[in-house]
């Protein structure tokens, strides 16, 4: 970092490490610090610096509790507190407690388990072959990019790594996909003016990066999968975002009660009128406003926080209301739509990716940003599993999908990438996660530092030909052969 950076441009672990190099200037005694998930953004050399960082601060003679994801954090540590065992309403006890290895003898933890049993790579059962395709930009030199060119196999999973600092954002966000973006929809309005298929240029250059990109026509469209929430208001819920709630109400609307009455699908939506409680809008909830303090959120009296009145209630199916159905988690909803195939098909995806005690209807705000990126991944594997003729070939680009994900959602998330892959897509994320890195099938170095030493490709290949390297100015190659050999061992 420069002396003169600003502090609203710092990342939350630029900052939160700042604040802890301050903490060690200072000869406190008796403080206990509390950091959550202190590892995110950090490439494994930098994990190490931070562990040493930690160690220091206790020999201080402090308390040091850190909430994390992260394997090797947690194998260093004195006492591990496992909660669990699912999330949600599934979660909220100690399911263990001790140090590392008590963990690894516990059957009942699923941190004691991967710890003891870690994942092996690779983990799908088929290795691609090499590449056929490449997408190449040429003299990329935005920020602290030196003019590199990069190759971006297509229709493989690509791994772009490096240490904090040495410019994958800059790559993956403002190279490859605004620049991306751009050229598509350039192409889309010359094609829409003309009238007809217009051949598109095999080299188109962005004044913006001063990159010209090349073969890039067979990629349809880019799309950043972010951590963004999936809705900015209480009426968006996981059911409504992937779009099988549609379904849903129109399969109350078919039952033989609902046809004698007349009601069709907008009177089981708590967005319109008609079938919603009047009282809270559909929110199940009013706000109160408190002059001076913050707004406070009281249940409906009226409706009891259901969202519905009483004479759409009163239409059930199985025994349940759509009220009922709105309050089911995931896990419920998979065995009570079994027979439904487009509305189960969603719900498995949404289980699969290890979000099974979310509710359909739990308001978007409320979701943390891993689980509104993963819900926009599986709103992405539905589509790519739905036949529509000629299949549509995106880039998806992920930064860091792995953040707030233990080890067990880790190995489901890497497992729906794959699915994208094998769907016809390109898929590039931006990780520091080793278990994840393993997993491509191409990676791209970017280093060898942070800042002003970073912004070249220092490696790139597959990841045993640079674990086979294993050295030079790597650092991700250093310690993903580390990794590996650990691994086979």
């Amino acid at each position: 970092l420069t002396l003169d950076r600003s502090a609203p441009s710092l990342s939350g672990g630029e900052a939160q490490r700042i604040r802890l190099a301050s903490q060690l200037g200072s000869n406190l005694r008796g403080v206990c610090y509390i950091l959550d998930e202190p590892s995110i953004g950090l490439h494994a050399r930098d994990n190490e610096r931070l562990l040493a960082t930690l160690y220091g601060l206790k020999k201080k003679g402090n308390t040091v509790v850190v909430v994390e994801h992260d394997d090797e954090t947690i194998r260093s540590a004195e006492h591990v507190i496992d909660l669990g065992p699912g999330g949600g309403v599934t979660g909220g006890n100690v399911v263990a407690a001790g140090t590392p290895a008590d963990l690894m003898n516990n059957e009942a933890s699923i941190t004691g388990r991967f710890l003891a049993h870690p994942l092996l790579h690779p983990m799908n059962d088929h290795a691609r072959p090499g590449p056929d395709e490449m997408l190449t930009v040429r003299d990329a030199s935005l920020h602290n990019l030196k003019k590199i060119t990069v190759d971006v196999p297509l229709r493989r999973l690509v791994c772009v790594t490096g240490v904090s600092g040495s410019g994958k954002s800059t790559l993956v966000r403002s190279v490859l996909y605004d620049g991306l973006s751009a050229k598509i929809a350039a192409t889309r309005r010359t094609r829409a003016r003309s009238g007809k298929n217009a051949e598109a240029s095999g080299r188109i250059s962005t004044s913006d990066t001063g990159a010209n990109y090349l073969n890039w026509e067979s990629v349809d469209r880019a799309l950043e999968v972010d951590q963004t929430p999936i809705g900015k208001t209480p009426r968006s819920c996981p059911a409504t975002y992937i779009g099988f709630w549609d379904d849903i109400r129109a399969l109350f609307a078919e039952l033989p009660e609902a046809r004698v009455r007349g009601y069709t699908a907008s009177r089981f939506s708590f967005n319109v009128t008609g079938g919603r409680c009047e009282e809270c809008l559909g929110q199940g909830y009013k706000r109160i406003g408190m002059s001076f303090l913050p707004d406070v959120l009281v249940q409906c009296e009226m409706c009891g926080g259901r969202r519905f009145d009483d004479e759409t209630l009163s239409i059930t199916f199985r025994g349940c209301s759509i009220a009922d159905v709105l309050a089911m988690s995931i896990d419920e909803a998979v065995e009570f739509f079994s027979f439904h195939p487009r509305v189960h098909h969603a719900l498995e995806l949404l289980q699969q990716v290890g979000l099974g005690y979310v509710k359909l209807g739990q308001q978007s705000p409320s979701l943390s940003g891993g689980e509104a990126q993963r819900i926009k991944l599986v709103t992405e594997l539905a589509k790519a599993g739905t036949p529509t003729g000629k299949k549509s070939h995106t880039l998806y680009l992920l930064d860091e999908p792995t953040i707030g994900l233990h080890t067990a959602d880790v190995e489901k998330l890497v497992g729906v990438l794959h699915r994208l892959v094998d769907a016809g897509n390109t898929v590039v994320i931006i990780e520091h996660n080793l278990d994840v890195i393993a997993e491509a099938d191409w990676i791209i170095d970017l280093g060898p530092e942070g800042g002003a030493g970073g912004g070249r490709i220092v490696a790139e290949g597959p990841p045993a030909a640079l674990a086979a390297r294993g050295n030079g100015k790597s650092h991700t190659a250093r310690f993903l052969a580390a990794f590996l050999a650990e691994r086979r061992r």
